[in-house]
């Protein structure tokens, strides 16, 4: 290792949790919950536009274009307003698929493989560890508990607290004096390139891009270090 490092910041969706997985869980509870059988011809006419729009809100989040509140309606109304008799879905309706999509997201267990070997590894060495994240305050905290993670991290630093998101140098500043950490000896983990890597990159880290899917996925600016499973950085760090 070239450098001593005494701080790590996670990112936590789709770095540690396997948000993208357990989501899709949730999903197809939804589309049964919600009887959307009745207005989509199968669940993929519902599914696949989900994930488009939630992919480009979340973009739009994380830049500070729009805010959570215009993010919770949109996920759910551009999908559902292509089912048969929805195309004038009432905000209230989406609200109320939203809340269940949480509550039934928030009590899903599923982490990326090697999650905990690897945080296991990591508290083992004495590293300061501070989960970094864009989500939600409400849901973060229960996905911590339904996953077993929440005892691995020394401070908790979400977007909601900072007043900013992720990559904004606002919120890495509010990082630093969260947890004490100093840019020179911190690096940061993460999944996203524009919000984790970029965004720390900007304001002082290293970083390690975890990117699991590296023929669909190409750095646009140099890494440290880019990982293609969690169970690299144990030959790492």
């Amino acid at each position: 290792m070239e450098k001593h490092y005494k701080d790590i910041f996670l990112d936590f969706d789709d770095t540690l949790y396997d948000t993208h997985g357990n989501a899709d869980i949730a999903l197809g509870e939804l589309y049964e919950d919600f009887a959307l059988h009745r207005h989509f011809d199968k669940f993929e006419d519902f599914h696949i536009p989900y994930w488009e729009t939630n992919l480009d809100l979340w973009k739009q989040y994380a830049a500070g274009e729009i805010t959570r509140d215009v993010l919770i309606v949109e996920r759910f109304r551009r999908p559902l307003s292509k089912g048969r008799g929805l195309e004038n879905v009432s905000v209230e309706f989406c609200l109320e698929v939203s809340d269940r999509f949480l509550e039934l997201c928030a009590v899903k267990p599923g982490v990326i493989d090697g999650a905990h070997e690897v945080m296991d590894y990591l508290k083992s060495r004495g590293y300061g560890l501070h989960m970094c994240s864009n989500g939600f305050h409400e849901v973060q905290y229960r996905k911590l508990e339904a996953c077993g993670m929440k005892d691995y991290f020394d401070t908790i630093v979400l977007s909601e607290d900072a007043g900013a998101n992720k990559p904004s140098p606002v919120y890495f500043d509010y990082a630093f004096r969260m947890t004490g950490a100093r840019p020179e000896t911190t690096l940061m983990i993460g999944d996203n390139f524009q919000t984790d890597i970029l965004g720390a990159k900007a304001s002082g880290l290293d970083v390690m891009w975890f990117n699991p899917n590296p023929k669909e996925n190409k750095a646009t600016e140099p890494v440290n270090y880019e990982i293609n499973s969690l169970r690299e950085i144990l030959q790492i760090l």
